[in-house]
């Protein structure tokens, strides 16, 4: 028995302490055990408890309501409810969870107010008690939506939340007064008829806290599930809370879906989006509610794609291909619809689509989506289908119609890839087909190359076989990127007070040394600041000795010394380096600066994802999906320079979390999630208008006019959806444009022209240099069309392991290519200034991406790939000729020709 199971065994045990509210004894509710062995509270007769596991659905075609409303009207009056029963209304939070460290999504209503205060989890709630409709986004059923009729990769959970202290009891509520409000509400507000409610004894169990619940249902469709969390601590050793929390969370799509009675929720969710997508498809309406209703029947909560499709298409009296004929294109248009809805929302909160991170999770239902779209040749538009979603939700959520012409630019870029990626894939495609593909190679042809499951299904029946994608792919592809996993060192040390926030004015001053070990030195009280938060640290002195490093360790700096000579106990002199403190304030006020411009010019999913200061230059890594070119990075450093000259005021204060989230909002959270209650917040202001506002717990300057300027040196992309700028303020932009011109001055001396003829005679030159370039590489492919001659002499059956001389990557992949076909395997050394290597392998028993890393490694380089491709480098020349000739004994050997 699992922790859950004990602790839903022990609590049921004493019913009337932790499941009994009066509202059963006032209406006459009976507690029953069904034949699962659950316990649930009832007004009926009913034997079986109400989860679908015992009680098929019973709504569909026959809702248990009269009442007419749909997704943006129902929200309304359960809204105004709640509201006349004294709870505040709270707009949805973001969907990307950017105020708590490890989630990349808000996964739940609760989360909306979880923070973290010294490593601990804290409920930080702006009213009490509260209501909110929280859109969540989870990825864990990707395959099952479309297909099951009630999956969703994002849904709204409707929040009641109270704070409830029996010292103060004026405050918040408890279980009684929850249970009577949802009652109203379910019989009330949507008219659902009293006997059709249940209640059945569940537990929640968190990382730290956990407490017991009821679960209400209507049909055998769960509505909501109200806990009770009252203790902290584990099963095993707990005490209860001072301060009890109500966390009820209902799923607002299955109350619209109940009230509609829909074969599908989608239907009844999606509205005028569906309706006009399902015009756009081909499918048998009779054979679809069919399948529907029987699939409705079926253990609602353990689905299984393949088993559940085997006993409808046994009911139904249809073979696998015929039924997938009539009803696929009509699931592919509903998990097209859901897919749009989150990316939709994922996106206006500034996630991208990407291959890290969060963002991953979303490029996996975009290319989803995008895959069933070209595959059934169907007339519909991504973005298209995300405006349509934005317009019909604008009543319940305006902020999603704001930002279009961003989504509908970050959609194109995306389609665009996508379709590269078709491209280039189908003979990848074609060498997986010809032997037994398993989960990781799925996974690994998704990872490595973005071939999406529906891309291999495709190739496959133009090859004309058949081929099953395991149920489970995308759970696989998506579970690594739920979470982000953070490691923190833990390193004990004394406190001190930091004091440079106080005033970052003050550069000498005496403190008493409470700690020394080895080159570290902690005192009671210091203005050096330490590393954190991309800044790098002050250096200076302590009693004439070097502080050449600082770094900041929870609330305490630990000073690097130098040559110590003080001791533990001694009062000393300290001295902060005033030109190196001054150019990291510069810098960092610079980064807030460069991050509001980017922000103006490319859109609101422009974040801070990273950002380091130093004294010569900073860096800013933002969310963007491509480089930028000229026109836009000149309008950043346009706007950039103009905040800087205008000498907005930069104002620093600390304001209460819960305060700041309310003034301001989720884009305080630049540099992530910050662990205190308390929030340094960095005001730039033009007068009365705020130009950038974040938390900070850097040094800034008073005005943008000590920057004096700011020059963007140059941008890398340094991974999928993060552009780096490289930039300078003050005198370190001064020392770089004295560079420049120095270089300009060299320029000129080697061309033999005054500075003014620089540019023209460069110019000059590369038109020499093309026309050369082309001459060369016209003689280059004659010599190649004679090497692959020569290689195609070479090979020992269908192996080919040769080196080539004076060839880059490039030739390389040229000549394999021409050279490639079914079952073999080719590996070539290009020799130049280093080793290239490239393979390819027809053969399932020589995995392309492992020979080269291996190779590669031995060659004291490195290199990589999937089972067909693979590619490296290596530096060392006196071991290829040993490698060569252990690689031919070896796939040569293997081979009987």
């Amino acid at each position: 028995m699992n922790a859950k199971d004990a602790l839903r065994k022990k609590f049921s045990e004493d019913p009337y302490r932790y499941y009994h509210v009066k509202l059963f004894d006032e209406l006459g509710f009976k507690r029953r055990q069904c034949k699962c062995g659950r316990f649930f509270w009832t007004l009926s007769d009913r034997q079986n408890c109400p989860d679908s596991s015992c009680t098929p659905y019973g709504f569909i075609g026959n809702p248990p309501s009269n009442k007419k409303t749909d997704y943006i009207r129902l929200w309304k009056d359960i809204e105004k409810f709640f509201v006349k029963n004294g709870h505040e209304s709270i707009p949805s939070y973001p969907t990307v969870c950017r105020w708590f460290p490890g989630l990349y999504f808000n996964i739940a209503s609760i989360v909306s107010f979880q923070r973290s205060v010294g490593g601990n989890t804290v409920f930080e709630f702006p009213a009490n008690p509260l209501i909110i409709p929280q859109v969540c986004l989870r990825f864990n059923d990707i395959p099952n939506v479309g297909v099951s009729g009630r999956h969703q990769t994002s849904f709204t959970m409707i929040g009641q939340h109270s704070v409830y202290d029996e010292k103060s009891p004026k405050q918040g509520y408890w279980k009684d007064h929850c249970i009577e409000l949802d009652w109203q509400m379910l019989t009330n507000v949507m008219k659902i008829p009293a006997e059709e409610i249940s209640f059945l004894e569940d537990v929640w169990l968190g990382p730290a806290a956990f407490g017991y619940s009821l679960e209400y249902f209507a049909r055998g469709l769960e509505l909501g599930n109200a806990v009770f969390t009252e203790f902290v601590g584990t099963p095993e050793q707990y005490k209860q809370m001072d301060k009890k929390v109500i966390d009820m969370g209902a799923g607002y799509e299955r109350f619209v879906w109940l009230l509609a009675g829909t074969h599908t929720s989608y239907d009844a969710v999606f509205g005028p989006v569906i309706a006009k997508l399902k015009k756009k498809t081909e499918y048998d309406d009779i054979v679809f509610n069919s399948y529907s209703r029987i699939s409705s029947m079926l253990n609602a909560d353990e689905y299984n794609i393949e088993l559940q499709r085997k006993i409808i298409e046994k009911q139904l009296g249809l073979g696998y291909t015929e039924l997938r004929k009539r009803i696929e294109q009509l699931e592919a248009v509903y998990a097209i619809a859901d897919h749009a809805k989150t990316l939709l929302y994922a996106i206006t909160d500034g996630q991208l689509p990407s291959n890290v991170g969060g963002g991953y999770n979303l490029r996996v239902i975009l290319r989803r989506a995008l895959g069933f779209i070209n595959n059934f040749k169907l007339d519909i538009d991504l973005f298209e289908v995300c405006k349509m979603h934005a317009k019909y939700l604008k009543p319940f959520d305006k902020r999603l119609i704001k930002n279009l012409d961003d989504l509908e630019s970050i959609l194109g870029i995306e389609a665009k890839r996508f379709a590269e990626t078709r491209a280039r894939s189908e003979k990848i495609i074609e060498k997986l087909l010809a032997k037994q593909i398993d989960n990781d190679q799925l996974v690994e042809a998704y990872e490595s190359n973005g071939i999406t499951p529906e891309m291999i299904v495709s190739v496959a029946e133009s090859l004309g076989q058949k081929i099953t994608i395991p149920a489970d792919i995308y759970t696989k592809l998506s579970e690594k990127h739920v979470l982000e996993k953070k490691e923190e060192k833990q390193i004990d040390v004394p406190f001190s007070q930091a004091l440079y926030h106080e005033n970052q004015n003050i550069l000498e001053f005496e403190a008493k040394v409470i700690k020394i070990s080895c080159h570290d030195v902690v005192l009671d009280k210091t203005y050096f600041y330490g590393r954190s938060g991309g800044q790098e640290p002050d250096h200076g002195t302590i009693n004439g000795c070097m502080v050449y490093d600082a770094e900041k360790t929870g609330s305490t700096v630990v000073h690097r010394v130098e040559g110590i000579t003080f001791t533990e106990g001694d009062v000393v002199k300290c001295i902060i380096n005033k030109e190196r403190r001054n150019q990291l304030m510069l810098h960092h006020t610079g980064t807030h600066v460069l991050n509001a411009a980017a922000k103006q010019v490319l859109g609101n999913h422009v974040w801070q994802h990273s950002a380091f200061k130093d004294i010569e230059r900073a860096r800013l890594d933002i969310t963007h999906y491509e480089l930028l070119d000229d026109k836009k990075l000149d309008e950043i450093e346009r706007i950039a320079n103009n905040a800087i000259k205008s000498g907005y005021s930069v104002k620093k204060s600390f304001v209460k979390r819960t305060d700041a989230e309310k003034l301001f909002g989720f884009t305080i959270y630049q540099g992530g999630a910050v662990p205190e209650q308390m929030l340094r917040i960095i005001e730039i202001m033009d007068k009365n208008k705020i130009f950038d506002v974040e938390a900070c717990g850097g040094i800034h300057v008073d005005n943008t006019k000590e920057l004096k300027k700011l020059i963007v040196l140059k941008q890398e992309r340094i991974q999928d959806g993060v552009i780096r700028l490289i930039f300078a303020c003050g005198p370190a932009a001064d020392t770089e444009l004295e560079k420049q011109r120095n270089l300009l001055k060299q320029c000129a001396k080697i061309l033999n022209v005054s500075e003014n003829y620089v540019l023209k005679e460069a110019k000059e030159l590369v038109k020499k240099w093309k026309i050369l370039n082309k001459t060369y590489e016209k003689h280059k492919e004659l010599g190649a069309e004679n090497m692959i001659d020569e290689l195609r002499k070479r090979f020992a059956g269908n192996v080919l392991i040769e080196p080539v001389m004076n060839a880059d990557m490039k030739d390389l992949q040229n000549m394999c290519k021409m050279l490639s076909g079914n079952e073999k395997i080719i590996i070539l050394f290009g020799i130049c200034e280093n080793i290239s290597i490239f393979a390819s392998s027809g053969d399932q028993k020589a995995h392309a991406g492992a020979i080269v890393s291996n190779a590669a490694k031995e060659l004291g380089g490195r290199g990589g790939g999937s089972p067909v491709l693979g590619q490296g480098i290596g530096a060392d020349k006196e071991k290829l000729d040993h490698i060569i000739e252990k690689l031919k004994h070896k796939y040569q050997k293997e081979k009987s020709f």
